[in-house]
C-alpha cells in the first residue's frame, strides 16, 4: 500500500491503484448506501472527497464520524464525477483513530482571528492558518536557497548575549540569581550570575555575523530574536525571526540592490509555489493582494534619501499623529504613505541623520548623516533595515562614545575593525512583516505559530 499525501494526489495525471492516506474528517454526508467524506491532511488546502460504502466492515461506525475525526483510508484514486475536483478515493479500508465529539470547538465555518488567538493550539486545522504556516515554511526553505545559490555560508548566531546591538536597552534579561540575591550595594552583582556578568536574549545577530563576514566573505544568520519592548501594536512582537545577511566587500548601494533583489525574489516565488494558498488570502483577507504583490515583482523600488521623504511628507497636506520634521524617526504612518499613497510601491528611505541611527551604521563624509536604509512596502511599512557598517576604528570609537556605550564592553567588536578591516553591509529583514506582506494578514499575531506579546505566553 503505498501512502502519500493528498496534495501529490490531486497533482496525479492518472487514476492509481493502492493509495493510502491519514487524515481528518472536515465534513461528512450520508446517503442511503455510502457515505461521502471529506478529508484533508494538512499537505495543502484542498481535500479529497472519499466514497465509503456500506460493504465496508466498519461503515456503521464511519456514519459516527464528525469534523476533526481522524482517520486513515485506503483505496483507489479514481476520477471523480462531481464538480469542482478532478480525484475522489474510492475506500477500500477506513481505519478510525478517534471520533472527535459534536463538541469540536473549529466547526467547518469561518471563526473570527480573535476568537482564534483564544485557542492557538487548534488553530493550525483552519483552512486560513495552515494556508499561512504552508506558506511560512516554503519562505524559510527559499530563503535558505537563495542564499545558497549566491555562496553564502548560513550562521548560526547566538541567542544569549551580553551586547546591546541597537543600543536601545530593550532586553530580556538572562539569570539564574533570585530576586533577593539582586542586592542593590553590591558593585557587580552579575559576577555572580551564571555567565558571570549581565546577560540578555539577542535582539539581533548583526555584530556576530560582522565577524564572520570579515572572515568568509557573505554569511546570513536566520532566527529568532526578542525584544523587551511594551508595544501591543499589530506589527511587533516580543519574540519574532529575523533574516540578516552581511556581505564583505559591499557598500550601501549594493546592500540596497540586493535587499530589493531578494524582496523580489521571494514574492515571486511564493506566488508561483503557493498559487492556491495565496489565492485563498486574496479572495478572503485582502482583495487587492494579488495586484500588490504584482507591482512588488514588476516594478523598481523608487530610492529616495531621508531628507526628501521628510520633504515629501511635510508638503502632502496628509494629516499624522506624529508630526513630521528633519531629524526625527519616521514612524509607520509616514512610512505607509509613502508607499500606500504617494509612490504606490515599494520605497528605499537611505543617509538618515545621525543622531537617530545605532553606532555601526557608517559615518557619511556629510558628516550629518549615516549609511542606513530601510525598504518599506505597502500595507506594512518598514520590512528591511540596514547600513553600511562603520569600518573606521578611529570613527567606530568617536560614535560609541556619542552614543553612550562603553567600547571596552564591545573590545571584540573593535578589534574586527583593526585587524584586515573592510567596507561591508547588511541588513535586517522582519521574517514575519514578510508573511504578512505576502499573505495580506494585518496582524503579526496570525502569522507566529505562538506568539509572545506582553501579557500573552499561554503555551
Amino acid at each position: 500500500m503505498h501512502k502519500t499525501k493528498i496534495k501529490h494526489l490531486l497533482s496525479s495525471d492518472t487514476p492509481v491503484k493502492g493509495v493510502q492516506i491519514k487524515g481528518w474528517v472536515r465534513t461528512r454526508r450520508d446517503s442511503k448506501n455510502f457515505s461521502f467524506l471529506e478529508i484533508n491532511d494538512g499537505s495543502c488546502l484542498s481535500g479529497i472527497q472519499v466514497i465509503a460504502e456500506e460493504g465496508l466492515e466498519n461503515y456503521d461506525h464511519m456514519r459516527r464520524l464528525s469534523t476533526g475525526s481522524a482517520i486513515a483510508v485506503s483505496g483507489d484514486l479514481r476520477p471523480s464525477p462531481g464538480k469542482g475536483q478532478k480525484w475522489e478515493i474510492l475506500a477500500s479500508h477506513v481505519h478510525i483513530y478517534q471520533f472527535a465529539p459534536e463538541t469540536y470547538p473549529l466547526q467547518k465555518k469561518r471563526h473570527t482571528d480573535e476568537f482564534l488567538r483564544t485557542m492557538g493550539h487548534l488553530r493550525p486545522r483552519t483552512n486560513k492558518f495552515g494556508a499561512v504556516f504552508r506558506i511560512r515554511s516554503e519562505t524559510a526553505l527559499e530563503i535558505h536557497r537563495f542564499f545558497h545559490e549566491r555562496n553564502f555560508i548560513y550562521l548560526h548566531t547566538p541567542i544569549l548575549t551580553a551586547s546591546d546591538c541597537e543600543g536601545a536597552g530593550e532586553l530580556f534579561r538572562v539569570t539564574t540569581l533570585e530576586p533577593g540575591d539582586m542586592k542593590k550595594d553590591e558593585a557587580d552583582v552579575y559576577s555572580r550570575d551564571f555567565f558571570g556578568r549581565k546577560t540578555h536574549l539577542t535582539v539581533s545577530g548583526q555584530l556576530e555575523a560582522e565577524m564572520f563576514a570579515l572572515a568568509l566573505g557573505d554569511v546570513y544568520t536566520f532566527g529568532p530574536t526578542f525584544r523587551a519592548e511594551n508595544s501591543n501594536t499589530s506589527r511587533h512582537a516580543s519574540e519574532f525571526w529575523m533574516v540578516e545577511p552581511e556581505m564583505a566587500f559591499c557598500d550601501l548601494a549594493e546592500n540596497m540592490a540586493f535587499a530589493e533583489q531578494f524582496i523580489r525574489h521571494l514574492v515571486s516565488h511564493v506566488r508561483t509555489c503557493c498559487e492556491e494558498d495565496i489565492g485563498l488570502f486574496a479572495r478572503f483577507v485582502d482583495p487587492s493582494l494579488m495586484e500588490s504583490l504584482a507591482a512588488i515583482i514588476e516594478k523598481p523600488f523608487i530610492q529616495i534619501p531621508y531628507g526628501e521623504a521628510v520633504e515629501i511628507l511635510e508638503k502632502s497636506g496628509a494629516r499624522f499623529d506624529f508630526p513630521v520634521s528633519y531629524g526625527k524617526d519616521l514612524q509607520t504612518e509616514h512610512e505607509r504613505f509613502l508607499a500606500e499613497k504617494h509612490f504606490r510601491q515599494p520605497v528605499i528611505i537611505h543617509d538618515y541623520p545621525r543622531n537617530i541611527k545605532p553606532f555601526y551604521m557608517r559615518l557619511n563624509d556629510d558628516e550629518k548623516t549615516v549609511a542606513a536604509m530601510d525598504v518599506i512596502v505597502p500595507r506594512i511599512g518598514e520590512i528591511i533595515g540596514g547600513s553600511q557598517r562603520e569600518e573606521r576604528a578611529d570613527v567606530l570609537d568617536m560614535r560609541m562614545a556619542e552614543t553612550g556605550l562603553d567600547a571596552r564592553q564591545y573590545w571584540w567588536y573593535m578589534d574586527s575593525r583593526r585587524y584586515g578591516s573592510v567596507p561591508h553591509s547588511g541588513f535586517g529583514l522582519g521574517f514575519e512583516r514578510l508573511i504578512m506582506l505576502l499573505t495580506g494578514i494585518s496582524n503579526i499575531r496570525d502569522v507566529i505559530p505562538f506568539p509572545r506579546t506582553p501579557g500573552n505566553i499561554d503555551f
